[in-house]
Order: C-alpha cells, then sequence, then structure tokens
C-alpha cells in the first residue's frame, strides 16, 4: 500500500510581469555599478528567467548579465566566469549579487581601458513583479505526485524546484522537502536535490522527474 502524506502538495505557479526599471549600462564600471543598488527582483530576473525559457540546450551563458558581457562587450573571459556562477545555489539574492559583483570587480582591475557597447545594445535593468497562483493540481502519494507532473507547466517546476531556495532562504527546494518529511524517501528527496537545470532542457528536467519518483514506484512494488 503507498505511503500517503498527512499534508498533501499543493502546487502553484508564477505568473510574472516584466517592466524596465529606466536604468542601463554602457560598460562594466556603469554595469557593476547598477548592480550594487539595484532591488533585488532585478538580480533574480537577469539570472533566473532563462529556467523557464529553457526549451533547447544552448551554449549561450544561462544569465543576461554573461550572455551582455560575452556578446556586447566581447569579454569572453569574464562573460565565462560569470556564465560559470551557479545561480541556483545561492539561499539569499544578495549572496547571488555579491558574488557578481565580486567576479566583475575582479576582472576590472586587471583591465586598463573598457570596452563600451555599440549604441542601442547598452544593458537595459529588468524588474520582474512576481503573483504566485495555486494551480488544480495537488498530490498526497508519489504516484499522484508524477501525475501532477505531467501537468503542471514549466513555470510550476522552475518555482518549486530552483525558486523555492531565494523564496524562503533555504537550500532545499519544495519537492524534495515534502517528499523527505511527508513520504519519508530519504533516498528520492537528495536525488531530485542533485538534478541540475543546466543539462536539461525544461521537458527533460520534467520527464527526468517522472523517471526517477516512477522508478522508486516501481522499487516500492517489488518489495
Amino acid at each position: 500500500m503507498p505511503t500517503v502524506a498527512r499534508d498533501s502538495f499543493r502546487f502553484w505557479t508564477r505568473l510574472t510581469l516584466t517592466k524596465l526599471t529606466g536604468r542601463r549600462a554602457s560598460d562594466l564600471a556603469e554595469l557593476v555599478e547598477q548592480l550594487r543598488t539595484v532591488p533585488p527582483s532585478v538580480v533574480f530576473h537577469h539570472t533566473h528567467h532563462f529556467l523557464v525559457q529553457h526549451q533547447h540546450l544552448s551554449p549561450e551563458p544561462p544569465n543576461d548579465f554573461a550572455f551582455w558581457v560575452s556578446n556586447v562587450l566581447q569579454e569572453e573571459q569574464l562573460g565565462e566566469r560569470l556564465a560559470a556562477i551557479d545561480t541556483i545555489q545561492f539561499a539569499h539574492l544578495r549572496e547571488l549579487r555579491d558574488r557578481i559583483v565580486d567576479v566583475i570587480d575582479a576582472y576590472l582591475e586587471q583591465r586598463k581601458e573598457l570596452r563600451a557597447a555599440p549604441t542601442g545594445e547598452e544593458f537595459h535593468f529588468m524588474d520582474a513583479v512576481s503573483f504566485t497562483l495555486p494551480t488544480r493540481y495537488q498530490a498526497w502519494t508519489l504516484a499522484e505526485f508524477a501525475e501532477a507532473l505531467r501537468h503542471v507547466g514549466n513555470a510550476t517546476i522552475a518555482y518549486h524546484l530552483f525558486e523555492a531556495r531565494l523564496r524562503v532562504g533555504s537550500d532545499d527546494n519544495d519537492f524534495s522537502r515534502w517528499l523527505e518529511q511527508e513520504l519519508g524517501e530519504r533516498e528520492l528527496a537528495p536525488a531530485i536535490r542533485k538534478l541540475d537545470p543546466y543539462t536539461h532542457t525544461s521537458d527533460g528536467l520534467r520527464q527526468r522527474l517522472i523517471a526517477l519518483i516512477e522508478q522508486r514506484i516501481r522499487a516500492e512494488a517489488h518489495r
């Protein structure tokens, strides 16, 4: 008989309204100066929106700062360093901001001349206003959890799997926390924690989640 949770898992989704802040940068000095003072939601947008939009594997940097530095300023070495920052490991946006600023500052110390972006290709800082809404999907068992994952949107998966760390200031995600606390899944929960969004498309990530859960269901059925 499958384990039934005392408290069900409610799947939520996030709707985002993107807006211009009026801030922009034409070189690295201006970029890092703006980064020190923009709202945390701006940093979040430019480092996390790809998690929902990531439909195809691509060699392009996974955050907007790395992309602009590499492709517009042609500072490829710095772009690689910024792209290498694992944005989902940070539990607080201020820590992520500090890491990005430190990487740029260290690079600027070695540069005597700054390249300016061509007219019209400046970096425009965007803000994201998010609204969270409950979906109609809810799960009490592993089978129900896997079935819900087949139907929820990519924004729901990103919200629970990666954005949860920043939302609650934790090093864990909503899926693993619930599976461990409610269903006692001591092996499945850590396996989900190890998932890397940079090596999966959005749909690939969904399929990997479902595969892990179904593997666990089959193992339990043969006990």
